[in-house]
């Protein structure tokens, strides 16, 4: 199994990192079969699982469902779970009660957005023996304040305040950071200044590693086809054709046919 040690080396190697999204158990069966490095059980969950419109929604225990149906379709990756809305703004008391419960559903790492007073917390996390990656850019839990999934960093002062932000989270601890929608040049300099992974979505290609959303890179998510975002995969005409042929089978009488009759 991959762990966090496995990413730095593959770092330090030049070797991209790779990683998706999962939620749940069946495409953890799927995905524990593949090539990828290591898995986030998302608060994007909130969005792709549970149809809300921001991640703001996701809560302790939804995340503790999500992560515990991943683990037990997972046996050869590293899980990262992310911390859900302002849940390491309620004192360190609530943000150790979730750690505590995330690696006891299963979960390896968890991920926290933001720096700042943020690395306070994550230097607690890190110091009691859970690994805790990063994320700066867009962070998608202070979405209100950015006003829209908009790109960062797009002047000089916000440029190098993003690099500070990243040295301040891999001088507490982190073991990686994920950059979000970052011009590629900026997460350039990010990855260069410091001296853990960053994986990006959205950050170009001089990451250290890349994630997608599952449902995204499987075609799945039909109206959202942003510039970053490759499809591998026309997934939801692919599944809407065969739940049609099915249907069309059962009313024609052709399913069940003889030889699938007991």
């Amino acid at each position: 199994m991959k762990t966090i040690e496995d990413f730095l080396k593959s770092r330090n190697a030049g070797i991209p990192i790779t990683m998706v999204t999962c939620y749940d158990y069946w495409s953890a069966v799927i995905i524990n079969e593949t090539d990828v490095d290591a898995l986030l059980v998302g608060d994007s969950a909130a969005m792709v699982m549970h149809g809300y419109d921001t991640t703001v929604n996701a809560e302790m225990d939804m995340m503790m469902y999500h992560i515990a149906a991943v683990r037990r379709g997972i046996k050869d990756k590293l899980i990262i779970a992310d911390f859900p809305f302002l849940a390491h703004r309620k004192g360190i008391n609530y943000a150790m009660e979730c750690v505590d419960k995330f690696v006891k559903a299963g979960a390896h790492a968890v991920k926290i957005e933001g720096a700042g007073t943020t690395t306070n917390i994550i230097k607690h996390i890190v110091d009691s023996g859970v690994p805790v990656m990063g994320h700066i850019g867009l962070t998608p839990q202070s979405i209100h304040k950015y006003g829209g999934y908009k790109i960062q960093g797009k002047n000089l002062d916000a440029k190098e305040k993003l690099i500070e932000d990243a040295k301040s989270l891999e001088q507490a601890g982190s073991f990686s950071i994920v950059l979000e929608l970052l011009q590629a040049e900026v997460a350039k300099k990010i990855t260069e200044q410091i001296s853990i992974p960053t994986i990006g979505i959205g950050a170009g290609k001089y990451t250290s590693g890349q994630i997608l959303v599952l449902q995204d890179l499987l075609g799945l998510t039909k109206a959202f086809n942003p510039k970053f975002l490759r499809k591998y995969l026309d997934g939801f005409n692919l599944i809407k054709a065969a739940i049609n042929k099915y249907n069309n089978d059962v009313k024609n009488r052709n399913f069940p046919n003889s030889e699938e009759s007991y």
